[in-house]
């Protein structure tokens, strides 16, 4: 029996400080702009993140290679011509122990979304970064579960149920709803299970909420079932 769902809204905290691949809408533009400093899901300060942060290449050559991973990475991307800002990606998700590097880029509803790629990862290679009008990112895989979710009645009735359930990354696009005022609600929902190859003991729906502008307002949870 699925467990009962929660659906009013509860307004978390979120640091802004931190699957299908998109069709990506990369522009070339001069090398030049691409130096706006902004903040990253990660909390590092890089060029402002948009479809100029993508990069498409091969690194075979980085798993055979006798320099680590990351900084093979890295090497690989600039001596491919990436621009400055997808190379600041990689060195940021490289500083935070995720070598990585943005894949894709596409607008949904005015809102940017960014995959991750995390090519030497056995499991979990994909992530998603949602981007604001500013350039603030949120990774939607990052603290699907704060505090305020965890002490909910719903919460503590469902994990009574199933003790050793967790999320499991990656999140994955489930719509999105339109708010007041002209904003919009992106909703993801994660997987909930004992590890990765087991069978899903239940889903939560997190939505992401931006203003007319498109600049992030916070995240609610929607759904836990």
């Amino acid at each position: 029996m699925k467990a009962p769902f929660y659906t009013a809204p509860l307004l978390l905290a979120l640091s802004l400080g931190a699957c299908q691949k998109p069709h990506t809408t990369a522009e070339s533009s001069p090398a030049t702009k691409d130096v706006t400093a902004q903040t990253t899901g990660l909390g590092e300060s890089v060029a402002k993140i948009d479809a100029r942060a993508v990069w498409q290449g091969s690194l075979d050559t980085c798993r055979d290679a006798t320099t680590a991973a990351d900084a093979c990475l890295i090497d690989t991307l600039r001596a491919s011509g990436a621009s400055l800002t997808a190379v600041n990606v990689a060195r940021n998700l490289s500083a935070q122990g995720k070598p990585g590097y943005i894949s894709a880029w596409r607008s949904v509803e005015g809102v940017g979304v960014a995959t991750l790629e995390f090519p030497f990862r056995a499991n979990t290679n994909q992530g998603t970064w949602l981007v604001d009008a500013a350039g603030k990112t949120v990774d939607v895989d990052e603290e699907v579960l704060d505090a305020g979710v965890r002490n909910l009645p719903e919460y503590k009735a469902f994990i009574d149920r199933h003790p050793d359930a967790s999320p499991f990354a990656p999140a994955e696009a489930s719509g999105s709803d339109a708010l007041p005022d002209g904003g919009v609600r992106l909703r993801y929902t994660t997987p909930l299970r004992n590890c990765h190859a087991c069978a899903d003991e239940g889903h939560v729906t997190i939505g992401y909420d931006f203003d007319a502008k498109r600049s992030f307002k916070g995240k609610q949870l929607v759904e836990l079932r």
